[in-house]
């Protein structure tokens, strides 16, 4: 079910960053409403298929990987510790690092959690008319490897 909206419907004179910060805080919603079942944030949602794609990470990485700062992502991992789905393990080859896994409670919840990624990832292809989702998606490739050199450049 492909919707044909016309741009005309974008706020703030079509401002490219405006809007996508609109539709990102509506599907953080959706998202929101997806995962709560489930018993996790959304965050929590990202930190675990992260994790599921390679666990053991550092915690450095695992931030990285979810498009968070280091420096302000400890408490996302002590609610998802708290709820006994990852465990803190020192890095025995750097034993100042620290590594994040997943524990059997995680893995049991491994089929639910990628369920509902999937659903929702199948549900957003099909706002998009054949092949214009793969075009989607080299976008956010380009937006998510924007830096402020190309952007002031």
């Amino acid at each position: 079910m492909a919707i044909n909206k016309s741009i005309t419907n974008l706020r703030f004179q079509g401002s490219a960053w405006c809007n996508l910060d609109i539709a990102l805080r509506n599907l953080d919603q959706v998202f929101g409403q997806v995962v709560q079942p489930l018993g996790l944030t959304v965050i929590e949602w990202y930190i675990l298929r992260a994790l599921y794609e390679q666990d053991g990470q550092h915690a450095s990485e695992l931030a990285r990987a979810v498009g968070r700062a280091a420096t302000s992502f400890t408490p996302n991992l002590d609610k998802l510790q708290d709820k006994n789905m990852i465990e803190r393990r020192a890095d025995p080859a750097d034993r100042r690092a620290v590594r994040i896994y997943l524990t059997d409670l995680a893995q049991k919840s491994k089929k639910e959690v990628l369920e509902a990624a999937e659903m929702v990832d199948s549900r957003i292809e099909e706002l998009f008319p054949d092949r214009d989702y793969e075009s989607f998606q080299q976008v956010l490739v380009a937006l998510q490897e924007l830096s402020m050199d190309q952007i002031t450049g």
